[in-house]
């Protein structure tokens, strides 16, 4: 179930037809039955309210996804920063470590900028090993000349490298921060009664239920914002690298 979340496009398409036909099947439930004006205030005031606390969820659903993705522009900044001071930190060291340092970091942007922007499960777990083994060479350097040398100079690029490799940790936490199943699960069956008592209190004008699209349409689009923001990979909204790709030409 978890995984429409991660495709908003066939989330929106599920959810129109579920909810169509969640008021088609209020509409054929009710049958033939004539409302009383008593049993439609009374069913009207149930559909208020169920459509009040849907927009609730709704609204602090966006409000979790738009958090979430700004959180990932934050991380992809915070991460082109912690690269770029790094690299020039790196000029401290002795000339051969230097240059080795700079390499590493030259092919760690790169890397970074293919985990923003592939989609690929493979080539993403190909790019995962070869970052966690430039990580390890560039932390391999920075050690080599702590101990070599534990002079202040050192001990500031390694504080650079290590504020590097937290970068990429926390911009992993936030990819993996999504809203949960169960606040997804609950929006739906919210809507579905919506879309279901709207169909039982309709009234059908040649056998057509008129304006019927309406619930559908609006509460597919506005989960489908939801679900698009939330997902980082898979919706039409992502977070472009482009502070890494400014830094990446900066330190070629």
């Amino acid at each position: 179930m978890a995984y429409i979340f991660n495709y908003p496009i066939l989330l929106f398409l599920a959810l129109a037809l579920v909810l169509w036909v969640s008021i088609y099947a209020g509409v054929r439930v009710r049958g033939k039955n004539v409302l009383t004006d008593s049993e439609r205030q009374d069913l009207g005031i149930v559909l208020s309210a169920t459509l009040t606390l849907l927009a609730l969820l709704i609204g602090f659903s966006f409000s979790m996804a738009a958090g979430r993705y700004d959180q990932r522009k934050n991380d992809e900044e915070n991460e082109a920063n912690a690269i770029g001071t790094a690299y020039v930190r790196a000029g401290m060291l002795a000339p051969e470590e230097a240059a080795r340092a700079r390499d590493f970091l030259r092919r760690y942007v790169a890397l970074r900028i293919v985990y923003y922007t592939a989609r690929d499960p493979e080539r993403l777990a190909a790019n995962a090993t070869e970052t966690a083994q430039v990580q390890n060479d560039l932390w391999q350097i920075a050690q080599t000349a702590a101990i070599r040398h534990p002079t202040a100079v050192s001990a500031l690029f390694a504080s650079g490298v290590n504020d590097v490799l937290n970068s990429q940790g926390y911009t992993q936490a936030a990819w993996w921060n999504r809203i949960p199943v169960e606040a997804w699960m609950m929006m739906i069956a919210m809507a579905i009664a919506c879309s279901a008592l709207f169909g039982y209190l309709a009234q059908p004008v040649n056998g057509k239920v008129k304006r019927a699209f309406l619930i559908p349409a609006i509460v597919s689009i506005a989960l489908f914002l939801i679900a698009d923001l939330d997902s980082p990979r898979g919706g039409l909204i992502h977070v472009a690298p482009q502070n890494l790709t400014s830094v990446e030409r900066t330190l070629h």
